[in-house]
């Protein structure tokens, strides 16, 4: 398959019409069509339908085989008749699924049953809903790049329901605690970029680079061990626009889990499950576009060649801050990860080139419109992509609105700053737990009007807080060592 890399920076996708899907299932001998959709709290979901019982009226009428009562956060029991529309453009065969079972996926919408239109708790939905009110804002589209990493480990085990006993166990061959035959360890916070034979990796990724273009028309740009020990990873995908993005975020896990699965292996999105050591996150990249032009970009600014556009939208992101955390960092586990010393935000600022700061202008080329965005570093693989670029379009485009002003950039390593000298750059903080991110966004969900139901962002709330409760209610084990003896 070849792809066409457009003046812009763009490449030139697959998109398929009903027919030549159907023509693909027919003439490619495929036995099984997967429905796919994604729940609220950001887990993909599926139906399988023989090949036979697919038609062209299913990409308008939908297909009635959803019992949305029993999807978390979708809709109670009495209103639980559901309907998937799949979009003949994610249309792919699914790579490692043998001949005698072919099986190809589309991604879906969710409709509500007996003619009620879309449903408005669809991540999907909401997603574009924000790609169009990025056109009502005088706007094209969008371009978005996340950097989804990911652990992958031989093994990891848990207990957690026993009152009487908890706790989890990881192996991996690259650890730095386990010696594994003739594997090198990789030593803490020293994994980034390791060559063959350290990198026991490389190959599975290049598999999932493979399958994700191949098999889903998933475009990647790199792949490569991150800083972490014990299988830390990352595959870059190659930017797009707002809505085929999230479904390809949603298919990179899809195919970097099963995967991992099939050699053996578990791959993983969980923040922060090793103590000590970086976390995974989720630094996500965005830009504006007016006509093939890019609104970020001003060559003649002098600090970072960003336009007022771009000021204002990394101004929107900055006063959002602390309740969008409660969208793109939603597990407590999330909160783990955003603590000094591991190279995850926590602070509020912005700069160029700087990694202490929660929102930065990546400066690598000079002079280069296509390559100018902001990169929002406080997001991890956790959320729900379809929620999270959502709301950072809300947040960023309340700045545009309102002329946010996002003060002077901070060009400090800010972990090492005083407290005073912090408050005098008026750097402000992230939230430190779940509860807090709830909290900031309980008091701040207004820029979210229009693209987010006010339902669902109180149902986030409400979700969020049964988790937090969930876990704070229970022992820990940390607690035995500090406590046991008191």
């Amino acid at each position: 398959m070849t792809y066409t890399i457009t003046a812009d920076g763009r490449f030139a996708k697959r998109s398929f019409t009903p027919a030549e899907a159907l023509d693909m299932v027919e003439n490619g001998h495929v036995k099984f069509v997967d429905l796919q959709f994604t729940d609220v709290p950001g887990r993909l979901r599926h139906v399988s339908i023989p090949a036979e019982m697919m038609n062209e009226k299913m990409f308008s009428d939908g297909v009635a085989k959803l019992d949305g009562s029993s999807v978390r956060g979708f809709v109670e029991i009495h209103e639980s008749d559901m309907l998937l529309v799949p979009d003949a453009s994610t249309f792919g065969v699914v790579p490692w699924i043998q001949d005698e079972v072919k099986t190809a996926r589309m991604i879906c919408d969710v409709r509500s049953g007996y003619g009620a239109g879309r449903f408005g708790r669809d991540p999907r939905h909401v997603a574009q809903t924000a790609e169009a009110r990025i056109r009502e804002a005088g706007f094209t589209d969008s371009l978005w790049g996340p950097e989804i990493e990911f652990f992958v480990f031989d093994g990891a085990k848990w207990e957690a329901n026993n009152p009487f006993s908890s706790g989890f166990s990881i192996t991996s061959r690259e650890s730095a605690n386990e010696a594994r035959g003739t594997n090198f360890p990789i030593r803490f916070k020293d994994g980034y970029y390791p060559a063959q034979p350290v990198d026991t990796l490389s190959d599975y990724r290049g598999v999932c680079v493979n399958y994700l273009r191949d098999g889903f028309g998933v475009l990647c740009n790199a792949h490569h061990h991150e800083v972490a020990t014990a299988g830390q990873c990352e595959i870059d995908m190659y930017r797009d626009e707002l809505v085929t993005m999230a479904d390809s975020a949603m298919t990179y896990k899809f195919v970097t889990k099963n995967v991992a699965a099939r050699m053996g292996l578990i791959a993983s999105t969980m923040p922060k499950p090793i103590f000590g050591d970086n976390a995974v996150g989720m630094h996500i990249h965005s830009s504006l576009w007016k006509s093939g032009k890019n609104a970020f970009f001003d060559p003649a600014d002098a600090y970072a060649e960003i336009s007022q556009t771009a000021r204002y939208y990394i101004g929107g992101i900055m006063e959002h801050s602390r309740a969008l955390c409660a969208i793109v960092d939603p597990t407590t586990n999330s909160y783990h990860r955003l603590v000094p010393g591991y190279e995850a935000p926590v602070y509020i600022a912005w700069s160029k080139m700087n990694r202490s700061a929660n929102v930065r202008i990546p400066a690598y080329e000079k002079g280069s419109e296509g390559a100018k965005r902001v990169e929002f570093r406080t997001p991890d693989p956790s959320c729900n992509p379809y929620f999270a670029f959502a709301a950072i379009t809300a947040a960023g485009l309340d700045g545009v609105r309102k002329r946010t002003d996002p003060g002077s950039p901070v060009d400090e390593d800010i972990y090492k700053l005083t407290p005073e000298k912090r408050r005098d750059l008026k750097v402000g903080e992230l939230p430190g737990s779940l509860k807090e991110a709830v909290d900031g966004l309980k008091s701040d969900s207004s820029f979210l009007d229009g693209i987010f139901p006010k339902d669902l962002v109180e149902l986030i709330e409400e979700l969020e807080m049964e988790s937090y409760r969930a876990v704070s209610a229970r022992p820990h084990p940390y607690e035995f060592y500090l406590y046991f003896d008191i």
